[in-house]
């Protein structure tokens, strides 16, 4: 049997998962340590445990909608496990859980997969609920504020410039007191959604800096490795000279400095929620007959738009799904759609979806069966 609500088995190995799996120490938690849990309106679905797994990008907001609708839907149980989106999708498409989280689309050829698991005649949809700038943060005492043009940044992590104090740097920098130092860049080491948004956006935007095709495996030169966001996370704390990429929410939790991006607009560019939803009001729905994929302008040029951004998708049966699990399939998913689902976000470090899509996201929620 497929299993969409959990068995004895896969529940005992995952209760708690949130409490996250995959995202490391509390101090990884992008929660406020007072945010109030309780609501007076959210509507519960029937009984029952949920399995999902997949991007480590959103563990953050999954932390606070599943302590939320299970503080408020005593019966319910979901346990998120944030394995990264590339595992999150082949558990989904293998029909062990109920729905992934993953920061880029399925395509073409994944979505005719689902149809084996998602039954009588159904088929996966990327439903866009999380958004949030992916920032580029780094370990340089005495350096507290630092821009990087993109060129430099693609340069950076294909190992072509490996100090501190070299002259691209500098030239953008000029009264910063750059060390001769070396530069230790690090990516993830798992299948990740953030790690394809991140070389997307170097592929658009230094083409002749970044000549690898995006995807969620890393490709570029040298550098150094470290599994999930959490695991970046750590060696930029442990390291000196050290850069990585990673949701804002990390950042700001553990207090690391975040690079302005200098985009060609007339200042450079902070990662900010606020920027990062200038992004997201300027995507576009590439998806066919309902699927929600969007696509996002790498190269903007303006001072309220922080390019790098990711969105992560929920991707879920329209129909076919499991019986007695499609009650609080849509029950959760339709809670972090709505207002004050999406209202939360921000107070994390993410960037809410804009109204035009978060509404057809809602549409296909309710209409799954």
């Amino acid at each position: 049997m497929k299993l969409r609500l959990g068995s004895a088995a896969l529940t005992g190995a995952l209760v708690g998962a949130l409490s996250l799996t995959g995202c490391g120490s509390d101090d990884n938690s992008g929660i406020p340590g007072a945010l109030d849990f309780s609501l007076d309106d959210l509507h519960c679905g029937p009984d029952g445990t949920l399995l999902a797994s997949g991007s480590s990008a959103q563990a953050n907001a999954m932390e606070v909608w599943v302590n939320t609708y299970q503080t408020n839907c005593a019966g319910s149980q979901v346990n998120y496990k944030a394995t990264g989106s590339g595992a999150g999708v082949q558990e989904f498409l293998q029909g062990n859980t109920a729905f992934a989280g993953s920061d880029t689309a399925l395509d073409a050829d994944e979505i005719e997969e689902s149809r084996s698991v998602c039954r009588d005649g159904g088929r996966a949809l990327n439903l866009p609920i999380v958004a949030g700038p992916v920032a580029i943060g780094y370990h340089l005492p005495g350096v507290d504020d630092l821009v990087l043009d993109p060129d430099t940044l693609a340069r950076i992590f294909d190992s072509r410039i490996t100090r501190w104090n070299d002259p691209a740097i500098h030239r953008l920098n000029p009264d910063a007191r750059l060390p001769d130092a070396p530069i230790t860049p690090f990516h993830r080491s798992d299948g990740s959604g953030t790690t394809e948004n991140f070389t997307s956006y170097l592929r658009a935007a230094a083409p002749d800096s970044w000549p690898h095709e995006p995807d969620k495996a890393w490709a570029g030169r040298g550098g150094q490795a470290a599994d999930g966001s959490s695991g970046l996370v750590g060696q930029v704390q442990q390291n000196e000279g050290a850069i990585a990429y990673f949701e804002l929410s990390f950042a700001h939790r553990n207090e690391i400095s975040t690079v302005r991006l200098d985009t060609g607009a007339e200042r450079p560019v902070a990662a900010t929620v606020e920027n990062a939803a200038g992004a997201v009001d300027r995507a576009r729905v590439v998806g066919r007959h309902g699927d929600l994929a969007l696509e996002f302008d790498y190269t903007a040029r303006a001072v309220d738009v922080y390019p790098i951004v990711l969105v992560t998708y929920e991707i879920a049966c329209d129909r076919g799904n499991e019986p007695d699990s499609v009650g609080l399939i849509k029950a959760f998913l339709g809670y972090a759609a709505s207002e004050e689902g999406q209202r939360a976000l921000a107070r994390i470090d993410y960037a809410p979806i804009s109204d035009p899509i978060i509404d057809q996201v809602r549409r296909r929620i309710d209409a799954m069966a």
